[in-house]
């Protein structure tokens, strides 16, 4: 069995500090919290079996990170990589805001379109369509590449969301689930063939 477990990466923001809306454009380290998150996922993976043979992350440090304390927590011996395939959305001129400025400018429908239907918000910089294709791309090549090994992938919420399309069905997915995955969060895909399964989806380790 192939298994793909992806990894929200940990807390950015520190208790009491206003939270943004954090995109490709601002990389931020992560907090204690952060790292705190990046130990129990990397905990998760060995306590229940998962130990990768592979580990991917996005070209940002919250990822990198994320993805490196996780890996020594497990006791990960390959060498961690990293795709654009995973960098988080551009937010555009909502980017680095706090979410009261970001609903003062589209409206609080607009945020719960995104969270709930993934609907993207005016002016935001996502390609819903080729994001779906990467990942559907990316869970083939692993198949081929990884048969019957655990793979783990560090990204961010913005992209994660669309992860179910290695299900063949999110619309029937985001009509039974939250998309929304929650920092330091973990999902779990397995395959038997040439498809892929949700197995867990947003396990807080």
């Amino acid at each position: 069995m192939t298994t793909l477990i992806i990894a929200r990466h940990g807390n950015t923001f520190k208790s009491g500090e206003t939270p943004r809306r954090v995109g490709l454009r601002t990389d931020l380290p992560l907090t204690e919290k952060g790292r705190a998150q990046a130990r129990a996922i990397g905990r998760w993976l060995k306590e229940n079996d998962r130990v990768p043979s592979s580990v991917l992350c996005s070209e940002l440090r919250r990822t990198r990170e994320t993805a490196e304390i996780a890996m020594d927590e497990c006791g990960v011996a390959a060498r961690l990589g990293s795709d654009a395939i995973f960098n988080e959305i551009d937010y555009g001129p909502d980017e680095n805001k706090t979410d009261d400025e970001v609903v003062a400018r589209i409206g609080a429908q607009a945020i719960k379109d995104w969270d709930t239907d993934a609907v993207v918000p005016p002016g935001w910089v996502v390609d819903p369509d080729k994001i779906a294709k990467d990942w559907c791309l990316f869970g083939d090549r692993i198949i081929k590449e990884y048969k019957d090994r655990n793979v783990l992938v560090v990204t961010s919420n913005g992209i994660a969301r669309f992860a179910p399309h290695l299900s063949g069905d999110f619309e029937g997915f985001r009509q039974a689930h939250s998309i929304k995955i929650a920092t330091g969060a973990l999902c779990v895909f397995e395959s038997t063939g040439d498809s892929w399964r949700i197995v867990d989806w947003n396990i807080k380790p």
